[in-house]
């Protein structure tokens, strides 16, 4: 890299990044949707109970409980992923507002929760009954919650800040005063999303999840949930990394509504019992991209951990390899290190786009199953998680021969590094020899 263009990273491009990490809009939708991850992971245990790849299990089950026991089972799976997309507009609404002072922050919340629910049609039956259609409030409903969320409440911290609000005495609880400072900017929010759904009402469009659909959701979607998609972010999750930033939640934190949402359309295609839409999802990334690291690092920790002649690179192997187990490779990225090191940022950042390559041919030519929707926990181990993921022991098989192809490009620089390490040992050595000789030559 030249000096012209290393000039420019090091003042303008990774000072940029770092900015959009600490970004407090970045932070609230990686905080937001953090909140949205324990229904998912609920729902996703019932969805393994319910789909089992042992055929033997699914028989005995119905043989047991009857042959609607997997919709029985199901109905714990509604209840959670049918609902992300109205937990995520609470999550980053309150992690937003939270970020600012004189806020309340739960107030700010819910007033988010009621435009994001005005701005759903509401479906009506054959008996006239009127409802809000799950769906909406599910994976479909994760692009309008992620705009809600930030644009409702910045508009809100707003005209808190201009003080449009009543003030109470000081001797009314909290609860009762924070709840009367939300009045007027509630009710001008309000006021304003259902203006904008009339209006829209009256366009081609007809409702305001259709405008986000066709002009923002689709076009994103096409290209986040692509393979081309994938090695872009992926790139830049380790770019960002090799400069101590932590690129996949800077990166996740862009790409979560768009991966989240394919994750959402293959559960529901698998509940469907129909075929898997998507090959790219968070669990194409988090399990068979990431798995074992950023950069796939497990395979670089095992190595040092059994093979490295280096007492150094020993050590750190010995430190790294059992983190890298369950995902995390904040010993190795800082202790080799990897960060800002030239010869490992080669492979940190082809291996990834390696996986991404094989992972995408395997799973869109068949050959290996698709993601089910499960959300695998990341911190899941190798092996275990890829077989949980796609429910098939194909998903498991594929880790590895990512995990081969991976350790085979990480192979020649992890010598380089402890040729390196063995030699600087030598020289460390050589020179305490040196003094400890002429110490005791002085003394006799």
């Amino acid at each position: 890299m030249s000096e012209k263009k290393s000039s420019f990273v090091q003042d303008k491009l990774i000072p940029l990044a770092g900015k959009m990490a600490a970004s407090r809009h970045l932070v609230a939708l990686r905080d937001g949707f953090a909140l949205v991850m324990p229904l998912i992971i609920i729902g996703s245990v019932f969805m393994i109970v319910s789909q089992f790849p042992i055929p033997a299990y699914i028989n005995w089950m119905g043989s047991v409980f009857g042959p609607n026991w997997a919709t029985v089972v199901g109905w714990a799976t509604n209840a959670t992923f049918s609902i992300i997309g109205l937990v995520a507009v609470i999550g980053i609404s309150y992690q937003l507002a939270k970020s600012y002072d004189g806020v309340d922050a739960l107030s700010a919340s819910m007033i988010s929760l009621g435009a994001f629910l005005l701005t759903i049609p509401l479906t009506t039956d054959k008996a006239g009954n009127t409802f809000v259609p799950l769906t909406m409030l599910g994976s479909m409903g994760l692009f309008e919650a992620l705009l809600v969320g930030l644009f409702v409440t910045d508009f809100y911290v707003w005209m808190i800040h201009k003080n449009w609000q009543f003030h109470m005495p000081d001797t009314v609880p909290p609860a009762v005063g924070n709840a009367f400072s939300a009045l007027i900017p509630g009710f001008v929010i309000i006021s304003v999303v259902w203006l904008i759904r009339i209006g829209v009402s009256f366009t081609a469009f007809k409702t305001i999840p259709n405008i986000i659909t066709v002009i923002l959701s689709k076009p994103l979607t096409a290209v986040g949930g692509t393979i081309w998609g994938a090695l872009v972010a992926e790139f830049f999750v380790s770019f960002l990394w090799l400069f101590g930033i932590h690129g996949a939640n800077v990166v996740g934190g862009i790409m979560a509504p768009i991966w989240m949402g394919q994750m959402g359309q293959n559960a529901a295609a698998v509940k469907a019992h129909k075929p898997i839409p998507n090959v790219v999802s968070q669990q194409f990334v988090d399990n068979f991209v990431h798995a074992g690291g950023s950069g796939e690092t497990i395979s670089l920790a095992l190595m040092m951990f059994f093979f490295a002649k280096s007492a150094n690179l020993k050590a750190i192997g010995k430190l790294a390899a059992a983190p890298a187990l369950f995902s995390i490779n904040e010993p190795i990225m800082f202790g080799l290190p990897i960060v800002l090191n030239p010869v490992m940022a080669i492979p940190f950042i082809v291996v990834p786009l390696v996986s991404v390559v094989t992972t995408y041919v395997s799973m869109k030519t068949g050959l290996v199953a698709r993601t089910m929707g499960v959300a695998v926990p990341w911190t899941t181990p190798p092996i275990i998680s890829g077989w949980l993921a796609t429910g098939h022991i194909s998903g498991a098989v594929l880790q590895l021969v990512n995990f081969v192809i991976g350790g085979a490009i990480w192979y020649p620089f992890f010598k380089i590094a402890d040729r390196q390490a063995l030699k600087q040992e030598k020289k460390v050595a050589d020179k305490e020899a040196a003094e400890a000789a002429a110490e005791a030559a002085a003394k006799n």
